[in-house]
């Protein structure tokens, strides 16, 4: 194993360790002791056993508190040494979700060992309605933090939500079945000869992310031993999953990491190439939820504030909903204080001579889009706060390329697609660095930049650097 992995397993053991042993003895003093008296009879009995058996243990260490730790780090050895728990292959045959069947299972295995523990330490005369009712907790926790696709659900990144394209797999093929597809919902079916499978992917990939969400790839490839380089290049690159089915064991051109598995006298290749996916998404979804509860809470007195002002400046609704494009193309509803006038993008058209921006932007100087006497809200971005909202509901991140319109996604090349492959943001490198560029090939540079380096160190360092930049009374982003 290697130590990055290693290092994984020791952290979320040691987690587990922690959760478990502080839910079992909080909840045993709270609710399965009848009183102190009961909990110190069975201290009393506890220390009958020490004499008789395990003199050797300091018995400072000898408490009802350690017993229930000890009990947990054995049951937590016993489970890490299965692959039932420790792996999810997601190139395993899967017919139905399973997460009811991990459950009963973990129910299973936790408890029978459990109350023959109860048993052995002599811990009798509980309260068997709180008792039943603790036999679903820690099995409840045991699944929900076994593997970061569960977490992930529940901070709003759900697998059974999450879209694929295939190419050349057939309707009624096993392969469909495998973990990785099955929970997955198939967007697109196309067929191409394999000598057409470069142009075919590459356009119909990029086609169906400008208008859909899109996270993986399908490859069936039948007479292929090498893909064409740049098609190669081009799914290493993509920033998403990506699996490809092969009759022939294929030589790649580059050097990187994927998973191979032979099924069926199939050749399969998985690899994973999404940059903020598994536990990376989920620290990063973390600090977003701790720190856009902060900002919301600190701004309250100011959102409040701003909605009057807007109300009373200019009437109507003083929040707008706009649809940007999101993960891995997904549409959303981004908020923002409204500071033009209703139908202000739909006067885009009539002021395009006037724009000042290239590529697909749109900005003019002294723009008549505006109400009168807000531009101060723009200059200091102060127009972005309900965008908070959308980082709580994981649409958005607190960093992040901007979110564009369906119409500016429309524009982008193969290359530049790739900003749709992380999590769009309030803020990013082109906020802190050159906010009010006319230039759309700086906005591709640092997107790119962003994409490429991004780890959640660089988010803080932005982060840190985007009050700075806000106070230079620049003009806030799109």
């Amino acid at each position: 194993m290697k130590i990055n992995s290693f290092f994984k397993y020791v952290l979320r053991f040691s987690f587990l360790q922690f959760i478990i042993s502080f839910s079992t003895i909080r909840y045993f003093d709270e609710f399965t002791f009848m009183n102190v008296e009961h909990k110190f009879n069975i201290y009393e009995k506890i220390i009958e056993d020490y004499e008789r058996f395990y003199s050797f243990i300091p018995k400072s260490f000898i408490t009802i508190d350690t017993i229930f730790v000890a009990i947990t780090f054995i049951f937590l050895i016993l489970l890490y040494s299965t692959k039932f728990y420790t792996y999810v292959n997601e190139l395993d045959f899967s017919y139905k979700n399973k997460y009811l069947d991990d459950y009963v299972m973990l129910y299973l295995m936790w408890n029978s060992y459990f109350f023959s523990m109860l048993y052995i330490f002599r811990i009798d005369g509980l309260s068997r309605l709180y008792l039943i009712l603790f036999t679903f907790i820690i099995p409840f926790l045991l699944l929900f933090f076994r593997n970061s696709e569960i977490i992930s659900n529940f901070l709003g990144r759900s697998v059974s939500s999450e879209n694929y394209i295939s190419f050349n797999l057939e309707s009624y093929s096993n392969f469909k079945n495998l973990r990785i597809l099955a929970y997955r919902n198939e967007k697109l079916a196309i067929k191409t000869p394999n000598q057409n499978i470069k142009e075919s992917v590459i356009e119909e990939v990029n086609n169906l992310n400008k208008i859909d969400n899109l996270n993986l790839v399908v490859l069936n490839i039948s007479t292929l031993k090498r893909l064409p380089i740049e098609l190669e290049e081009y799914l290493i690159n993509l920033n998403k999953k990506v699996l490809i089915i092969s009759s022939n064991e294929l030589i790649f051109h580059n050097n990187f990491l994927y998973r191979f598995s032979k099924i069926d006298s199939k050749y399969i290749y998985y690899f994973n190439n999404d940059i903020q996916y598994g536990s990376k998404y989920i620290l990063k979804r973390l600090l977003d939820i701790t720190l856009s509860i902060t900002l919301l809470v600190g701004f309250s007195p100011l959102i409040f504030l701003l909605f009057v002002y807007v109300r009373i400046v200019d009437g109507g609704p003083s929040i707008i909903s706009q649809v940007r494009v999101g993960l891995h193309g997904r549409k959303f509803n981004m908020y923002k204080f409204r500071t033009m006038y209703t139908n202000a993008h739909n006067l885009r058209s009539e002021l395009e001579d006037q724009n000042k921006k290239s590529g697909p932007l749109f900005k003019i100087n002294q723009d008549p889009r505006i109400i009168k006497k807000l531009q101060f809200f723009r200059n200091y971005s102060l127009d972005e706060i309900p965008q908070l909202w959308n980082v709580l509901k994981g649409e958005m991140s607190l960093v992040g390329p901007r979110p564009l319109f369906e119409d500016d996604t429309s524009l982008f090349d193969r290359n530049y697609m790739r900003r749709l492959n992380v999590m769009p943001g309030m803020t990013g490198l082109l906020q802190i660095n050159e906010r009010d560029t006319d230039d759309f090939d700086i906005w591709y540079k640092y997107d790119i930049d962003y994409i490429e380096n991004w780890t959640l160190y660089l988010d803080l360092k932005i982060l840190l650097r985007t009050f700075k930049a806000v106070l230079n009374k620049s003009n806030a982003g799109k």
